[in-house]
């Protein structure tokens, strides 16, 4: 079973503009989804629409398996935490007394605030008002209120930006621990690209509306890996160009390199032979990387 599925999105501005075009996505039950995309591209209107905040224009959604509809949203909601953007904290109250307003609300037992504040790592933070929190310890509370009613699903809008390096591990190590520990199916939007691929299982990449790419990271690390070049840095390139391309079409330069698409072993060493036996000089034969920075900016070129 899904958590989240959604078909068909489709959202416009009030001016006609389109910010989404037909959006089809699935977050697995028990999964950390990585929601990839430049500033701008619609994971916060994706976002806002899965939670309701938005009214749908076209499209399908369903949360659990469920639809999520006028007649079950609420119960459905209840299924979920969340944090869309900045969270809303009263800065003259403690971290306790801030989650005490949310546990109202919520209508959940009052042990959860101590369950929840030790969770995220404050509970030592006593009379600490949360006007003097830093930035991550913010953060840390919006998570705390968002996980008091013991949801099913995090949804999470760039929870991370704005964070020190020291406050983003902090975060990524926390949301780790919910998924591995209390079994929490986590959406995460960002657009910091190295620190998703240390934390999420799954991963859709969405630009300028459309979503490129969805499904497990290994999966688009290996259609990369297939896809993927093999350079080669000589003594006079253009001249191993115009060798190469007698059985390599291909074959072009770029950055000082000659790139080739990937080739067998065989067919690699025949080539670095032709190369050497023409004269042309053979300093280094490489893979370039496929972390997710390159993959991303391949997809939204």
């Amino acid at each position: 079973m899904n958590a989240i599925e959604a078909h068909n999105l489709t959202y416009r501005f009030p001016n006609g503009d389109p910010v989404l075009r037909q959006i089809d996505l699935e977050v697995r039950t028990g999964s950390i989804y990585g929601f990839l995309g430049p500033n701008g591209a619609g994971k916060t209107t994706t976002l806002r629409l899965l939670l309701g905040l938005l009214s749908r224009q076209q499209g399908e959604i369903r949360i659990f398996d469920q639809p999520f509809s006028i007649r079950n949203r609420i119960p459905l909601l209840r299924r979920i935490g969340s944090l869309i953007e900045m969270p809303s904290v009263y800065s003259h109250l403690t971290a306790t007394d801030n989650l005490r307003i949310w546990q109202k609300v919520y209508q959940c037992p009052e042990k959860r605030v101590g369950e929840v504040l030790e969770l995220v790592g404050l509970a030592d933070t006593g009379s600490k008002k949360a006007g003097n929190f830093s930035l991550g310890m913010k953060q840390r509370l919006g998570i705390a209120a968002a996980l008091l009613h013991t949801p099913d699903l995090l949804v999470l809008d760039e929870p991370t930006n704005g964070l020190d390096p020291s406050g983003i591990i902090e975060i990524r190590e926390l949301l780790k621990k919910l998924n591995r520990e209390a079994g929490i199916t986590i959406l995460i939007s960002s657009h910091l690209l190295a620190e998703i691929e240390k934390l999420v299982t799954d991963i859709g990449i969405i630009n300028k509306g459309q979503l490129l790419f969805e499904g497990p990271l290994n999966e688009l690390k290996r259609r990369q890996q297939l896809a993927a070049s093999i350079a080669f840095e000589t003594s006079d390139n253009r001249r191993a160009m115009s060798l190469v391309r007698e059985t390599q079409p291909e074959a072009r330069v770029s950055a000082d390199r000659l790139l080739l698409p990937a080739l067998p072993r065989e067919t690699i060493a025949g080539i670095n032979r032709k190369l050497v036996e023409n004269g042309i000089d053979v300093f280094g034969i490489t893979t370039p990387e496929s972390d997710l920075e390159t993959i991303f900016m391949h997809l939204t070129k």
